[in-house]
């Protein structure tokens, strides 16, 4: 019998697996704690073996030389009429998946109540006599149902209920009696007789519910340890804390302690640092020894008896930030406690998200009415004034510059397009009513590091949008709040955020153990503007994968101009315009080149169809017709001119439409002026001595004689193009520079590219793989409208996943295609894939495994797909 029967103290513990397979998950958490000369409570746990048949034995007298060990380190004893020593038991399952009732406080009795009220005082007694109660006739009324006597298990599971709701009473001791005095009749005869009747009685009743219960597979055991109470004598104290702070990361005890109170209810806690410094030095001391131990930051609870300190309990923490993660590891690795391999895998990629954009304060936000649920775009949290146009933002925007007033703003419209992009620059966040993901104000945001946030059942009318009851006014303050592993939620008001700081947030640090591990795949950057390259360099991005240089006209110095150049009736005109763009374009390659030093740098010649540039409302239009009279020999056009130009240049479908290589085609003087933009920047850097890397990539290439076109050129009868490589050749020869080494490549983003890819690497260095025109123009859905059915197939399993945020099977099969075709024809090819698709795990494992090299994303995205890199290799490794 004494065999299955197992002592722990912090001296003692057993470490032969045979045992603790037998023990359940309390009982081995109660020795790993003893193993690390923790101030645990001593106890002992009854094995599996016995646990369901304790009828068989006298297990009182089996337990009482255990007790004497316990007696000698606590100062009590049990049964003792002066010091009684209580204690609990605990039902230690093999699984922590069952459910048991707690029982505490078995050993008060008729002999031993008096000496416990004499420490703790009688309300607190009886109150704990009640508790007692409970747990036992929940044992009882658990066995009556497994039993299948319903009508005493509803009377027992009633009394309870009642017990329950009683001990939140505020009630004085001669209350408790009397409630006490109620369930006695439930009771045994004798349960109050005698601490070690009380005991026997109740270790069998328990024994007796393990034997019927199906959750118990002969795996369960008994943990019996002494209570201790913060309430017992001066010198008592209570409190938990966590091994350091779960928001900073800061390596200082983060919680609070309840001088002579048995726990918190109804207690004022003070800050755990502030206990008396011998207290301290030793919590910070155990602390320290159990984060070391569990790698991780822990939640430990304790209670101070009578000047002695011991451990509860202690267990993993749910709502740590993932600052305080990278924090604790980066600590641990630096003191040798891990390897920088266990660092790198103990974090969860989209973790980092937390890090890369602001968080709610949750105390600032419990008052304000909350709206919850929509799609998330882009994570983080934005505070601001809601406007419905992009125009009424910027006015906004540059009204509170000037006044010195507020500059956060929010905009707020069904969806947003390429004229959009400086409202999304100069907003902290976006709302809007259509698309998901994948839309646009999504991509845009997740680009320029801003919340964006789909409500579908939002309503915009005119300067105000309603969801449901609530209202929303122009100029009204809300608080955006998209997590990334949670529901996002509007609150209306204005909360207080947590701003992020990548260096000390030790995500800079993190980020270079993390690039230990990439290699032979990386990841570039989405950046069209010197800020994002500069950030995404930071971030570690190696390159840029995609400049978007359509973003760059819409800045407010060169929308005009490139709408007069669209507009143009004549190439003489469009040549003066793009004179004017031209410059503008080169300052702008020059410091992104500048920035990416001795790094490939792709920048995509304009994608977008032309009628996205042109005037969409009456503001613009003015502003645009004032720009046309005050340039010399300007054309004095009238609105209805200039409207009847814009009309006759909108397509039915634009995205299939006259874009990308198309334009090149009809305008080919347009990729002239970008690419001599390009090179002029590449050789004024060349004479400075930088080293740049210039691919310049196609959009929209459907077949190779279009793209052979744009790269070599063509003369025919009335009619020519240049080429890109001439175009290079003219600049470099008017830098008189020796060439610089270079890149031309293509964007496949048709189904029909990826099928004709053998036929395209003839003229294309790289492919550079653009997943969400390639997913629409595969599955036929539009990443902006989808969303208004998706719910309808997700409810019919007709979609497995967001194909705009993992990728279709299908298109993976002809992203797979396309890399083995290109290299049969040219092996050294260069393959990427740029999009948000990039950003996502399960999308990398796919593009490593098929063989690219490289993904591109937004700035913000990029340490997500590093360490979705870096897992995914350290597992291949192992």
């Amino acid at each position: 019998m004494k065999k299955n029967i197992h002592y722990f103290s912090k001296s003692d513990f057993i470490s032969k697996e045979n045992i603790l397979e037998k023990i359940g998950i309390r009982g081995r958490r109660a020795m790993e704690l003893a193993s690390l000369n923790l101030p645990i409570l001593p106890g002992f746990v009854i094995d599996a073996d016995i646990s369901s048949h304790l009828d068989k034995y006298e297990i009182v007298e089996d337990i009482k030389p255990f007790f004497s060990n316990i007696s000698s380190l606590t100062g009590k004893q049990y049964n003792s009429p002066d010091n009684p020593m209580l204690i609990k038991v605990v039902i230690s399952p093999n699984l922590v998946i069952a459910t048991y009732p707690t029982l505490h406080n078995f050993g008060l009795s008729d002999k031993t109540i008096p000496g416990f009220a004499k420490y703790v005082g009688e309300n607190f007694c009886y109150h704990e006599v009640q508790f007692l109660i409970k747990g036992f006739l929940n044992v009882e009324a658990r066995i009556f149902e497994l039993d299948g006597n319903d009508e005493k298990y509803k009377e027992y599971k009633k009394a309870v209920e009642s017990i329950s709701k009683e001990l939140e009473n505020n009630d004085n001791a001669q209350q408790r009696k009397k409630r006490i005095e109620k369930y006695k009749p439930l009771l045994p005869n004798n349960f109050f007789s005698d601490a070690y009747t009380q005991l026997k009685i109740s270790l069998n009743e328990i024994s007796k519910l393990l034997k019927l219960d199906d959750q118990n597979q002969e795996d369960t055991a008994l943990l019996i340890q002494p209570m201790v109470y913060g309430n017992y004598g001066k010198d008592s104290a209570s409190g938990d804390f966590y091994s350091r702070n779960i928001i900073t990361g800061e390596k200082k005890l983060y919680g609070h302690y309840f001088q002579n109170k048995f726990n918190e209810i109804g207690a004022t806690g003070k800050d755990i640092n502030t206990i008396s410094k011998t207290y301290l030095k030793e919590l910070e001391d155990i602390a320290h020894r159990i984060e070391d131990h569990f790698k991780e930051i822990r939640s430990i609870r304790f209670t101070i008896e009578n000047k002695r300190l011991w451990i509860i309990d202690q267990r993993a923490v749910m709502t740590k930030s993932a600052q305080a993660d990278i924090k604790t590891l980066l600590d641990l690795f630096k003191r040798k406690k891990i390897e920088k391999k266990y660092a790198v895998k103990n974090v969860k990629p989209q973790q980092l998200n937390e890090i890369l954009h602001p968080i709610i304060n949750i105390d600032s936000v419990e008052k304000l009415p909350v709206i919850n649920g929509g799609i998330a775009g882009a994570p983080g949290a934005a505070i601001g004034r809601v406007f419905f146009s992009t125009e009424s933002l910027i006015n906004e925007f540059r009204s509170a510059q000037k006044k010195g007033g507020d500059t956060n703003l929010i905009l707020c419209m069904p969806a947003t397009f390429a004229e959009d992009v400086k409202a999304i620059e100069v907003a902290k966040g976006v709302l809007s009513t259509e698309g998901g993901y994948a839309a646009h104000a999504s991509v845009v945001a997740r680009q320029y590091g801003k919340v964006s946030l789909v409500k579908t059942d939002l309503k915009i009318s005119g300067k105000k949008a309603n969801i449901g009851d609530t209202v929303i006014r122009e100029g009204d303050y809300i608080t955006l709040n998209v997590p990334y592993y949670d529901e996002p939620s509007i609150y209306i008001g204005k909360a207080e955020l947590i701003e992020p700081d990548p260096k000390d947030s030790g995500l800079l640090d993190y980020l270079e153990l993390v690039k230990s591990f990439v290699k032979d795949f990386n990841v570039r950057a989405n950046a069209d503007n010197p800020r994002d390259a500069a950030l995404s360099r930071s971030f570690g991005a190696s390159g840029i994968g995609l400049c978007r240089t359509e973003h760059m006209f819409f800045h407010a110095d060169r929308i005009n101009v490139f709408r007069e150049m669209i507009l143009s009736d004549s190439k003489e005109d469009r040549l003066k315009a793009l004179d004017k763009l031209r410059p503008m374009q080169q300052t702008d390659f020059y410091k992104i080149f500048k920035i990416m030093e001795g790094y490939e740098t792709t920048i995509r010649l304009l994608d977008a169809p032309l009628h996205e540039f042109l005037p969409h409302n009456e503001d613009e239009m003015g502003a645009f017709i004032a720009y046309l009279k005050k340039q010399k020999g300007g054309k004095n056009l009238s609105e209805k001119v200039i409207r009847a130009r814009c009309d006759a240049i909108k397509e039915f479908n634009p995205m299939l439409g006259h874009r990308g290589c198309r334009i090149a085609v009809s305008y080919p003087e347009i990729y002239e002026m970008q690419v001599k933009a390009i090179f002029e920047a590449v050789y004024m850097l060349k004479k400075e001595g930088i080293h740049v890397h210039p691919e310049i990539m196609i959009p929209l290439i459907m077949n190779e004689n279009e793209l052979k076109l744009i790269v070599y050129g063509k003369k025919i009868e009335g009619k020519s193009i240049k080429g890109l490589v001439d175009i290079e050749k003219e600049i470099r020869e008017e830098a008189k520079s020796e060439p610089v080494e270079y890149k031309i490549g293509t964007m496949i983003e048709l189904p029909v590219a990826a099928l004709g890819a053998g036929d395209i690497a003839k003229y294309a260095q790289f492919f550079s793989f653009g997943t969400n025109d390639l997913t629409q123009t595969t599955i036929g859905l539009s990443r902006d409208d989808f969303n208004s059915f998706m719910p309808d197939y997700t409810q019919f399993d007709l979609l497995e996943e967001n194909p705009f945020k993992l990728l279709d099977k299908h298109v993976k099969e002809l992203v797979s295609i396309a890399v083995k075709k290109g290299r049969m024809t040219r092996p050294d090819l260069v393959t990427g894939l740029c999009g948000e698709h990039g950003a996502v795990p399960e999308n990398i494992r796919f593009c490593m495994d098929t063989g690219l090299n490289y993904v591109s994303c937004s700035s913000y995205s990029i340490p997500i797909s590093l360490l979705a890199i870096a897992q995914y290799n350290i597992e291949k490794a192992e």
